[in-house]
């Protein structure tokens, strides 16, 4: 899975990129119509914009631990 983080988040960026990739996954930074899941904290700006348009599924942080397992 790819996901992309954006916006202010209750840890660094690093933290939420690790996790993801700890588990086989792919964290991006430029947000795709490949991309599975936008991870949106506060203040997301366009990208929350963007995902909506190309059908991204937009989660909150606290909904990426579950994904993962």
């Amino acid at each position: 899975l790819k996901f992309v983080i954006t916006g202010t988040l209750s840890q660094p960026r690093k933290v939420f990129e690790e996790k993801i990739t700890a588990a086989g996954h792919e964290a991006c930074s430029s947000l795709s119509k490949k991309t599975d899941y936008l991870i949106c904290g506060t203040d997301c700006g366009s990208k929350k914009a963007k995902a909506e348009k190309l059908g991204v599924k937009i989660i909150a942080e606290e909904e990426l631990d579950d994904l993962l397992k």
